[in-house]
């Protein structure tokens, strides 16, 4: 077209313009164009003139597609849809279907023709889900001029009552012409079953089978649209170089926070084919130590790690948590500051974590009383926060997935640039590390972790703790030698300081420590000779509780009364009675069936209850 400027009072009232106009099939380009040439024949004092000329080619427009529609229905005989765009003609039956709507001629001749559509629309694939063998099906329809795709449920478009959401899509369908439709869709599905792909696809990522998902499209992803800015984050963008040349100079810090929360995220895809349970990387420290900077870094590896991106947080429902963990399924879920929770998250911060580690979410009933597919997922979780996530759980089998990396005091000379950095040029080391794993083989991966599990194991450690940690180290070997070719190794004694003691973490000995520790710092409720609530007495090596207040003092640290006793028992720590983990005591003339609880020292009293102290321990009175 002319330059606008170049444009006058004669040429733009022109036929060669205004046809150049009206060929244009986008209706929103057209418009644009119309304004552009309305503005400039204001300035050229025609605009009168050039409106009445718009105004006779639209008319002249209606009529030619009038005519058009009358004399197409000879050539429709042939039952095949006739769009003008890039998808072929599909066989219809007896429905009429062009550029001019979709409708079907009434045996009733005092009666309209039956309406499916007032635009072209038709499905051009089917989508078969792994998982549930469930189907959904692409849909392309053009309005304004413009065709587009979306992916719906199959059972959207068999239902009247159901495809009428597709309006909200921009689909012209009401309740008038929702039986239609669906009977016009059906037609053409099932007329050309031989001609409509069928590809196999998956709301989950990572491995499904032997492909890797997103970067083997022979599956493609049909997730839930919530996620659809994380799915649509986890992409290679920016320069590669410019990634590798920067972790290179992180990993010759020697920052152990920095090389295994790399190792982690790269671990999570490894969780699933050795058999191992999902796990949690904590890193924790005071503030402005690194600690987002370093989930950044880790997140980069295979994704969009900026806002609102891949790293997520802890300020949603324990539903959602559960979601996005199957969605993720081998990749690593990354949340940012525990301390930020939401309510529901934070009443129940323990029974999340405990979740979440377990791989596994709730089975919910639907509204067809039958059984939703349960959400399952192997993978890796990182987290940060100021206060280590041991703090907020209790139960050792939770403590026991968590591992803890201590963020120590500036990581970064400049963590600014660090971020900047990966927010620009992400996403290129999960692929290649998938493609070596690809290459490398289970067997021979199984074959350094259970090296590593050797190296790890120790009877005063934790074995499930042991085995995440040697996911990590073979996360971090693979990579050293085949990614970043640097020598920058996790070492075993490193990797040994984050265990955790079995007697640190078994819920009885923990129990007992609570226990003697309520005793010393509440001594009060142990002497008879004080007026408050009392809890028992303390004979010779034992501390006598009354069973109410021993029971209220379990419940009160979040620990089995029942599991402790009997512990205590097979340790040797309880007088019992008769089979029974309690004993009769008189107090005060009154006999009460209380817990004999021998403290791990023992300890001495008189015959009047009181402890001896040694000279050396006996101050001064400060009065004589």
């Amino acid at each position: 077209m002319v330059p606008l400027n170049e444009l006058t009072a004669e040429s733009i009232l022109s036929r060669e313009i205004l046809e150049e106009v009206f060929d244009q099939e986008d209706e929103l380009y057209r418009a644009e164009l119309l304004a552009s040439l309305g503005l400039r024949a204001s300035e050229l004092r025609v605009k009168t003139e050039f409106k009445e000329l718009v105004s006779a080619y639209r008319r002249v427009e209606r009529d030619l597609k009038r005519q058009e529609q009358k004399k197409y229905s000879p050539s429709l005989l042939e039952n095949w849809t006739n769009f003008t765009g890039p998808y072929d003609n599909m066989k219809c039956k007896t429905w009429i279907a062009s550029d001019n709507g979709i409708y079907q001629y009434n045996p009733n001749p005092m009666a309209p023709d039956l309406l499916a559509c007032y635009h072209p629309i038709l499905p051009i694939e089917r989508l078969k889900n792994l998982e549930t063998g469930e189907e959904q099906i692409k849909l392309a329809y053009k309005r304004s001029g413009r065709w587009e795709e979306i992916v719906v449920p199959k059972t959207l478009i068999t239902s009247a009552s159901k495809i009428v959401a597709l309006s909200a899509r921009g689909i012209a369908v009401t309740s008038e012409n929702a039986k239609h439709l669906v009977r016009y869709l059906s037609d053409v599905e099932n007329l050309n079953d031989e001609y409509i792909e069928v590809r196999y696809s998956s709301g989950k990522l990572g491995w499904i089978k032997d492909k890797f998902i997103p970067y083997d499209t022979e599956i493609i992803f049909d997730g839930d649209s919530r996620f659809k800015n994380l799915f649509e984050s986890i992409q290679e963008h920016g320069k590669e170089s410019k990634w590798y040349s920067h972790i290179y100079e992180l990993r010759k810090t020697g920052k152990k926070e920095i090389k295994f929360m790399l190792a982690a995220s790269l671990a999570s895809v490894l969780v699933g084919i050795l058999g191992g349970l999902p796990f949690f990387v904590d890193l924790w420290g005071e503030t402005e130590g690194g600690k987002t900077v370093t989930l950044m870094v880790a997140a980069s590896v295979w994704a969009n790690p900026g806002e609102s991106q891949y790293i997520g947080d802890f300020k949603t429902t324990d539903v959602a948590l559960e979601a996005k963990a199957d969605m993720l399924n081998h990749l690593p879920m990354i949340l940012d500051d525990t301390s930020k929770t939401s309510a529901r998250i934070r009443d129940n911060f323990e029974g999340v974590v405990y979740d979440l580690c377990s791989g596994k979410g709730k089975s919910r009933s639907n509204k067809e009383l039958g059984v939703n597919r349960e959400n399952r997922w192997q993978n890796c979780i990182l987290v940060n926060g100021e206060r280590s996530l041991n703090s907020y759980v209790n139960q050792g089998g939770a403590i026991n997935r968590i591992v803890e990396v201590e963020c120590g005091e500036k990581v970064y000379e400049d963590p600014q640039e660090t971020a900047d950095i990966v927010k620009k040029n992400y996403g290129f080391a999960g692929r290649r590390f998938v493609e070596i794993i690809k290459k490398l083989g289970i067997e021979e991966i199984r074959a350094i972790q259970k090296d590593f599990q050797r190296q790890l194991f120790d009877t005063d450690k934790m074995q499930k703790q042991a085995l995440s940690v040697s996911l990590v180290l073979t996360a971090d070997k693979i990579a050293t030698e085949h990614l970043f070719k640097d020598g920058q190794y996790i070492s075993i004694e490193e990797a040994k300081e984050l265990l955790i003691d079995r007697n640190e973490l078994s819920d009885n000995e923990r129990c007992y420590q609570y226990i003697l520790d309520k005793v010393a710092m509440n001594g009060q409720r142990f002497d008879m000779g004080t007026s408050c609530e009392k809890w028992g007495m303390i004979e010779n090596e034992y501390i006598v509780f009354y069973n109410q207040a021993f029971d209220e003092l379990c419940k009160s640290g979040g620990f089995s009364k029942k599991s402790f006793l009997s512990w205590a028992d097979r340790e040797g720590l309880l007088q019992t009675q008769g089979g029974r983990p309690t004993k009769v005591k008189k107090i005060n003339g009154t006999a009460y069936r209380c817990v004999f609880l021998r403290t791990e020292a023992g300890i001495k009293t008189d015959e009047n209850g009181f402890v001896k102290v040694d000279d050396c321990m006996q101050e001064e009175l400060p009065f004589k």
